[in-house]
């Protein structure tokens, strides 16, 4: 009886050893599986390849990186922009004008934290922040719902 025990106490103790060891990369892959994530060498390749690309986004950036959620519409955008300036259309933001936060949904370690504190102006739903020519911008994919609704609300 006794090595019946030991024998169950045994399997339990690897069970409970593999949960400890490969939970949490399975957890990575679960989250990372409704991530996309590309890298294209200018605005108008990356805008022929991602239907979800930003239209805002000049033809001419370079270095263009880009990550989304494939189960909301939470994204992250950097590239480098030739003129140095928010791109045509976009809105340089009023002193006190509060940033959605970037999604906590999306990593990326070309996109530095701590970038919404430091917003500079919005691209349609992006917010964006914009260091010489280094533009980060930003979705929050309730944000967007959110103006979505109350976009739908005041057409009624």
């Amino acid at each position: 009886m006794s090595k019946v025990a030991l024998g169950i106490a045994g399997t339990g103790m690897v069970v409970a050893v593999a949960a400890v060891a490969v939970g949490p990369r399975v957890s990575e892959w679960y989250d990372g599986r409704h991530q996309e994530q590309a890298t294209y060498a200018t605005g108008s390749a990356a805008k022929a390849s991602a239907h979800t690309m930003p239209g805002w986004l000049p033809d001419n950036a370079s270095s263009v990186q880009y990550m989304r959620s494939t189960t909301g519409d939470d994204r992250l955008l950097h590239a480098t922009l030739a003129e140095g300036r928010l791109p045509a259309g976009c809105t340089t933001t009023t002193p006190g004008r509060s940033a959605h936060p970037v999604p906590a949904t999306l990593k990326a370690g070309w996109f530095p934290e701590g970038v919404a504190s430091k917003i500079t102006g919005s691209c349609g739903h992006y917010n964006v922040t914009l260091t010489g020519n280094q533009l980060y911008a930003w979705q929050d994919g309730a944000a967007v719902q959110a103006a979505q609704r109350a976009g739908q609300q005041a057409k009624h």
